[in-house]
């Protein structure tokens, strides 16, 4: 056992991507862009949830997080692993993917998701890695200098 900041830093060094999985109008009472940011900062990639509160997805988005609607219910345990195919050929918005569960007693499970992502522009933030990434990206193809302090 270990605290969650323990985990992801033992998954990050692993080089190993995390998932969230959540119920119904996630990040609702977050305190939103925090929420978002300690996401991201813990490594993870995805989340994928019944709903969302509307701001805490787009900030998920905002921090390079993919935001994805579950169409169904899981029953896990917590000893599965995850691997998310339909991601081939990109992201696009309102996207169909499947997310495969493999179980320890080796069965694999495939379930369908769906892109929370709405726009095109939305895709090119998570593309960039997030609003600052992109915006810094930009910056420097415009030629300006950049300075981080």
């Amino acid at each position: 056992e270990m605290s969650v900041y323990d985990a992801s830093m033992e998954y990050q060094k692993a080089g190993t991507p995390l998932i969230v999985i959540g119920g119904k109008n996630y990040g609702k009472g977050s305190s939103r862009d925090w929420a978002a940011k300690g996401t991201a900062l813990l490594g993870v990639k995805f989340v994928f949830a019944e709903s969302y509160e509307r701001i805490h997805r787009d900030n998920l988005i905002g921090m390079g997080v993919v935001p994805c609607l579950l169409k169904a219910k899981l029953t896990l345990d917590g000893t599965e692993t995850f691997d998310i195919k339909g991601l081939e050929g990109g992201l696009a918005p309102k996207q169909e993917l499947t997310l495969v569960i493999h179980r320890t007693n080796g069965s694999v499970e495939e379930v369908k998701v769906e892109s929370a992502v709405r726009t095109q522009k939305q895709v090119g933030v998570l593309q960039a890695g997030g609003l600052i990434p992109m915006v810094f990206g930009e910056l420097v193809k415009n030629g300006k200098k950049v300075k981080v302090v």
